[in-house]
């Protein structure tokens, strides 16, 4: 039994961690997609020689910096975190963790960071080829980071290639414990998720644009680019998160159990759309179900067996942060299923987007934030207990540092993010107001005076 003051560590700990995490996973979300926008732009551009590509990158290579900058930024608060308030992390697991966090500086971080400047700064000193490379290195270097950061985290939900000994971890096969159980599912989730976050930020952002009277193609261009792109990874991310969810049901039965409020080991488990989970009474309250389509997800079969809660008594996550953040998940892509086909119809009857849906799109800008949220929770909740499946538990690895000082470093850090947050957000906005042209008669002057002095110079 733990002393109350450990168990206010504990929860506060959780919640500076949870805090980070969530700010963190924002920046991430976007720019690992996002890079790989400003691939497809650059290389439209170099194969049409249409400017208009190139306008379109210009003004989203501003953003992914901006969102690459809070994303590094944020990342570095996650590494101060194990030592300060999980040191039984890395004493326990530092053998694994450690190398794998390296290989994220060394093959992303340091790769990203050196072609980050060509790309930023170099589009008009260096030859348009080297500029491409450039914009694809640090493409493929966020998504080299994000393979290493969900390797760990996969690690820490199925475990494998490691052996223990007097309490510590110790590898014996890298490619076991990169390539773990849950790895390449989560991966490929967590790629796409970040395609469908950077789709919705663009057609948000673009349609924002439209409506206040920005005229120029290249909104109008980005906007359907992200239409196109959300209409195809939608159904993607559906069939990816089928095969995460048999995944997960196979080597993380509780968390499964969790999410479908599955109290009791059934055959034919219903899908429950939306109860209130009780765990006193261990039984959902207002439930609406539909008969045995719980069990036809996830076992594909009609009398599928779902362990319940009770296969895991003191050893399974919290019911109710599971059961509603994967609805709220699934809701919200649901609703850019919708939203991206509506906008795939328009365009292939030839018209152009109303204001009705392009409003909508900028409702949904950061609609991606919210479904990645809601996943990130349902994973890392859902791994409760432990800290590292079977291995550590998260009790046993927090802090004897007082609560009152979590508490302190946890109310500057919510304070900072809110102000970083608020900034973000409006500095968006701001870019997005800021490029729209006003049509004045000396504005007009000057771009016309501007073109026939670069003419006569060339």
């Amino acid at each position: 039994m733990l002393e109350p003051s450990v168990i206010d560590t504990l929860i506060l700990s959780r919640i500076q961690f949870a805090a980070n995490i969530s700010f963190h996973i924002l920046f991430p979300s976007i720019s690992i997609a996002m890079c790989w926008f400003l691939v497809y732009f650059k290389l439209r551009y170099n194969g049409s020689g249409d400017d208009v590509w190139m306008r379109a990158y210009r003004f989203w290579v501003k953003v992914f910096a901006l969102t690459f900058a809070l994303g590094v930024v944020s990342g570095i608060t996650m590494s101060f975190q194990f030592g300060t308030n999980w040191p039984g992390y890395m004493e326990t697991v530092g053998n694994i963790a450690g190398p794998l966090l390296g290989y994220e500086v060394l093959t992303a971080f340091f790769l990203e960071a050196t072609f980050l400047g060509i790309m930023l700064f170099g589009i008009n000193r260096v030859s348009n080829r080297m500029h491409t490379i450039a914009t694809f290195l640090v493409a493929f270097g966020t998504t080299m980071s994000a393979f290493w950061i969900i390797a760990l985290n996969s690690w820490m939900q199925t475990p494998t290639g490691f052996e223990m000994r007097d309490g510590k971890a110790f590898p014996l096969d890298w490619i076991e414990i990169i390539f773990n159980p849950s790895m390449p599912y989560r991966l490929a989730h967590m790629l796409v998720a970040s395609g469908l976050t950077a789709t919705f930020l663009i057609a948000g952002l673009s349609a924002y644009r439209i409506l206040k009277g920005d005229h120029k193609p290249a909104p109008r261009l980005a906007l359907k680019t992200a239409v196109f792109a959300g209409a195809m990874l939608i159904p993607l991310q559906i069939l990816l998160g089928d095969m995460h969810g048999l995944n997960s049901l196979h080597h993380q039965p509780a968390k499964v159990a969790a999410i479908e409020a599955v109290w009791h080991t059934e055959k034919g488990a219903p899908l429950v759309l939306f109860a209130i989970p009780d765990k006193e009474t261990q039984s959902n309250k207002f439930a609406i179900e539909i008969p045995n389509v719980a069990s036809l997800i996830l076992t594909h079969q009609l009398d599928g067996e779902i362990k319940g809660l009770n296969e895991f008594p003191n050893a399974h996550p919290p019911v109710a942060p599971l059961f509603y953040g994967f609805r709220i998940m699934v809701a919200m892509g649901m609703l850019m299923l919708a939203v991206s086909w509506w906008g795939v119809f328009i365009y292939w009857r030839k018209k152009e987007i109303p204001p009705l849906l392009l409003k909508i799109f900028v409702g949904m800008t950061f609609s991606g934030w919210i479904a990645t949220l809601a996943g990130w929770y349902v994973t890392e909740i859902g791994r409760q207990p432990w800290l590292v499946t079977g291995v550590l538990s998260t009790a046993d690895a927090v802090t004897k540092t007082p609560a009152a000082n979590v508490g302190t470093s946890l109310a500057i850090y919510l304070t900072l993010y809110a102000v970083l947050l608020f900034a973000y957000v409006r500095t968006l906005f701001l870019m997005a107001r800021k490029s729209v042209l006003v049509d004045r008669p000396e504005e007009v002057e000057t771009l016309q005076e501007k073109l026939i002095d670069a003419q006569t110079a060339h």
